[in-house]
C-alpha cells in the first residue's frame, strides 16, 4: 500500500510540473537528490560498519549474552506466551540489543526471524499478542546510542553530533513505556470483547 502512495505522489508531482512548465527544476532536483543520497549512503556505511564491528566484538566478548541475561526476566514478563528456551526469545533479545545501540539495520533480520518463530509458535495466520507486542516495542525501541542519527549529524557538519544521546534515550524510554502500556490496555480490551 505504501508503494502505491509513493508512486501516486511521484506521478502527481511530475504531471503538475509538466502542466506548470517546471519540469527542468524537477529534473535538477531529482539528480541533486540522487547525488546527495549516494554521498550520504557512502558516509553512513563507514559508521554502520564500525558499529556492526563493535556489535560483533561485543558478541564475541559475551557482552550481548550478558545483556540478554540481564534483560531476560523483563522480556519474559512482557512476552509470557513464549517458552523460556524458544528460539523466538533469543531473536527478540538480539533484536533489542541491536536497537539499544541504534543499529536498526542489524536489528531488522533478527526482528524478522523473531516474528517467524512467533508465527510458528502461534500456529495461526493472525498476529498473536506476542507478535503485536514485539512490533510495538520494536517500533519505539529504547536507544542508548543513536548511531545512524549521529552519523547523519556528522555528515552534515554538526558541531556536537553526540549531543542528542541523552534526549534520544529519554524519548525512546518514554515511547517504549507508553507503547507497552497502550499494548496492554488494548490487549485487555480485545480479550474482553472475545468473552
Amino acid at each position: 500500500m505504501i508503494n502505491v502512495i509513493w508512486a501516486l505522489m511521484a506521478i502527481i508531482g511530475i504531471v503538475y510540473a509538466m502542466i506548470n512548465g517546471t519540469m527542468e527544476e524537477v529534473n535538477k532536483a531529482l539528480f541533486e537528490g540522487a547525488d546527495e543520497a549516494v554521498t550520504l549512503v557512502i558516509s553512513l556505511t563507514s559508521v554502520l560498519v564500525f558499529w556492526l564491528g563493535m556489535m560483533r566484538i561485543a558478541e564475541k566478548a559475551g557482552i550481548l549474552r550478558g545483556l540478554s541475561t540481564l534483560f531476560k526476566p523483563v522480556v519474559k514478563k512482557v512476552f509470557p506466551e513464549i517458552p523460556d528456551n524458544h528460539p523466538a526469545m533469543g531473536y527478540i533479545l538480539a533484536n533489542f540489543s541491536a536497537n539499544l545501540f541504534g543499529l536498526g539495520n542489524a536489528a531488522t533480520p533478527m526482528g524478522i526471524k523473531a516474528m517467524e518463530e512467533m508465527k510458528k509458535l502461534s500456529g495461526s495466520e493472525k498476529a498473536s499478542n506476542s507478535m503485536i507486542t514485539f512490533l510495538v516495542i520494536n517500533t519505539s525501541s529504547i536507544t542508548i546510542v543513536p548511531t545512524t542519527v549521529i552519523a547523519i549529524r556528522m555528515e552534515y557538519g554538526s558541531q556536537a553530533p553526540t549531543e542528542i544521546v541523552s534526549s534520544t534515550l529519554v524519548a525512546t524510554l518514554v515511547t517504549t513505556i507508553s507503547a507497552i502500556l497502550v499494548d496492554r490496555l488494548l490487549r485487555r480490551r480485545r480479550e474482553k470483547m472475545r468473552h
